[in-house]
């Protein structure tokens, strides 16, 4: 639905809305204001909106007092204030880990490894589908909805069934089968689409007009669904001790969660949470659907929409609509937005697993080899604390190195078979 369309039986009164801090969306183009409500696009310029705050006293001890989930930032959230009484799948205070090994191969001094594969859906989207579907709910929609290229799929189908809700994901018909099977195993309609990405957010967009009560996260609710995306910033912060890293390496897809951890790192420091300047920012994508570190290498303010063709198909948008942002944030921070080919990707996924022993999907394979190729061309500082990002469970892309890994050998059982297969294992 647009914003000059949405009927008013398919939400509450703005008066009415218990959203917690947040007052207001606010165009990131021109700045005008707009009442909250399911709307996405700025009346003046048709910017993007975005949830405006008022957080009032927050303080670490009330945050460390809280559940451990996502929750425990609910203060600075678009939520509810009773959000924890609703049935939600509680995503989120997943590990960050710290990779001594990894970091000794890539001759780093300090480096760690947030890992969000330990999400209920394994993967980082369910941080920003619980959001959405807060919001979703207090905004009067009954359906959850909303285009994907995987993952957000997997996370919308099983919030939807954790809330007792109809839920409709779109695909492209080509995605890893893995994803598509641990969609459908939570009876969501799932329907495949002809194209790539692109066409199934296009088709998305075209129904959220039609389908009134429908909440596509990513589309008519994407204000309150994007700052799920903070509580990576937020949780990061705290687990550190709260202090902020020298530099972050993020895959960027549609690039709205670089721009949203950036975001939680500038609001801890506005609240006086954490002290310092924040961190260089890093995007990282793959070669095959490159169009925001092809602009940044370019120097471009506007990025040039792509066809996707790669194996880290969870970040193969090849129109992401947070990409000049992931620009201005890069550049305003000292980062840089850089691309591996798909060997690349599949190198960094077994060089993580190799040497911490985490099976990260395709795109944790290109923030890892984004990060070595950022350090061998100089672009990063190998003495700085880093962080990166693991945003995705490997059990869900395993075609990408299924063709590489596998038995040394098959033999006969006998010890003598064993040993002329391995003879090294005498040493």
């Amino acid at each position: 639905m647009t914003i000059t369309d949405t009927p008013a039986s398919t939400r509450s009164e703005a008066s009415a809305l218990d959203l917690g801090p947040a007052t207001h969306l606010s165009c990131r183009e021109c700045s005008a204001t707009t009442e909250l409500g399911p709307y996405y696009a700025c009346l003046e310029c048709f910017g993007p909106l975005e949830v405006a705050y008022d957080f009032g006293d927050v303080t670490r001890e009330k945050i460390e007092s809280g559940p451990i989930s996502i929750w425990r930032y609910k203060d600075l959230l678009p939520v509810p204030r009773n959000v924890t009484e609703v049935p939600n799948t509680e995503p989120g205070f997943t590990p960050l880990l710290k990779a001594d090994n990894l970091a000794r191969e890539l001759g780093m001094k300090a480096l760690w490894v947030k890992n969000d594969a330990a999400n209920p859906t394994h993967s980082f989207k369910d941080r920003v589908v619980a959001v959405a579907l807060a919001a979703a709910r207090e905004l009067g929609f009954s359906v959850l909805a909303c285009p994907s290229t995987g993952n957000l799929a997997n996370a919308v189908a099983a919030a939807a069934a954790r809330a007792g809700i109809r839920s409709f994901v779109f695909i492209p018909s080509n995605l890893e089968q893995q994803k598509i099977v641990t969609s459908a195993v939570y009876d969501t309609t799932l329907v495949a689409v002809d194209g790539n990405y692109d066409d199934v957010n296009r088709l998305a967009s075209e129904l959220a007009g039609q389908y009134e009560d429908w909440a596509f996260v990513n589309v008519n609710v994407r204000p309150y669904y994007a700052e799920g995306s903070k509580t990576l910033g937020f949780e990061t912060a705290e687990q550190l001790g709260w202090r902020l890293p020298e530099q972050v390496v993020i895959p960027v897809a549609s690039g709205a969660q670089l721009v949203k951890v950036d975001k939680a790192f500038r609001e801890l420091t506005e609240l006086g949470l954490v002290a310092g300047g924040g961190p260089a920012v890093f995007g990282a994508q793959a070669s095959g659907c490159s169009p925001v570190a092809a602009a940044y290498k370019a120097g471009h303010d506007v990025v040039r929409p792509v066809r996707p063709d790669t194996v880290a198909k969870s970040l193969a948008i090849g129109n992401p609509a947070d990409g000049p942002y992931v620009l201005d944030v890069t550049r305003r921070t000292g980062g840089a937005v850089e691309d591996v080919t798909d060997d690349d990707v599949i190198d960094g996924i077994r060089l993580l697993a190799r040497t911490e022993g985490i099976f990260g999907e395709t795109a944790a394979g290109v923030t890892v080899a984004v990060l070595a190729k950022l350090l061998r061309e100089g672009k990063l500082d190998p003495d700085a604390e880093t962080v990166i990002f693991n945003t995705g469970e490997g059990l869900k892309t395993l075609d990408a190195v299924t063709p590489v890994v596998g038995p040394a050998g098959t033999i006969a059982p006998t010890t003598e078979a064993f040993r002329a297969l391995v003879p090294e294992a005498e040493n």
